[in-house]
């Protein structure tokens, strides 16, 4: 990875509202972490070639979504399944402006049906359900950034 692909990574990630990213390669390892507090800290561990990069920006305290996640916590969500993105990027329910969410609350999922996209590096990834039910829960707002693992639906799979 050059040091201008890992500056442009770091300014996604600051911009992006992301507080930890991981990469992991036969060449190199990469941990990014953003603090509240601090600028984003940059770790390479056995790189091919020393890369350079600029001190990125402060980032902002995310408040909005600590307080999302505490009034989340306070529902029974363990009879649900999730529906989790493979990867880092942009969330986007619709796959065009105009165009209706591939799903909604209360509608029936199959494993196998395309329920959102994610756009990662200007590639926008059609994101199937692995599981089947009824979404009962969108966890993600239209146009944020995701992180990998983070959960997107909930899914009552008795529904």
């Amino acid at each position: 990875m050059k040091a201008k692909e890992i500056q442009e990574l770091i300014d996604f990630i600051s911009n992006s509202g992301l507080a930890e990213v991981k990469i992991e390669t036969d060449e190199f390892k990469l941990s990014i972490k953003k603090h509240s507090d601090a600028p984003a800290r940059v770790e390479s561990v056995a790189a091919p070639a020393p890369a350079q990069a600029a001190a990125p920006a402060p980032s902002s305290a995310p408040a909005p979504q600590a307080a999302a996640a505490a009034a989340e916590s306070k529902e029974d969500t363990s009879k649900y399944l999730e529906i989790k993105s493979p990867m880092i990027g942009t969330f986007y329910r619709t796959p065009n402006p105009d165009a209706d969410a591939f799903v909604n609350i209360g509608d029936s999922v199959s494993k196998g049906q395309t329920v959102c996209i994610i756009e990662a590096m200007k590639l926008f990834n059609e994101i199937e359900s692995e599981v089947s039910g009824k979404i009962v829960k969108v966890l993600v707002e239209n146009a944020q950034p995701v992180e990998y693992d983070q959960p997107l639906f909930l899914v009552d799979p008795a529904g």
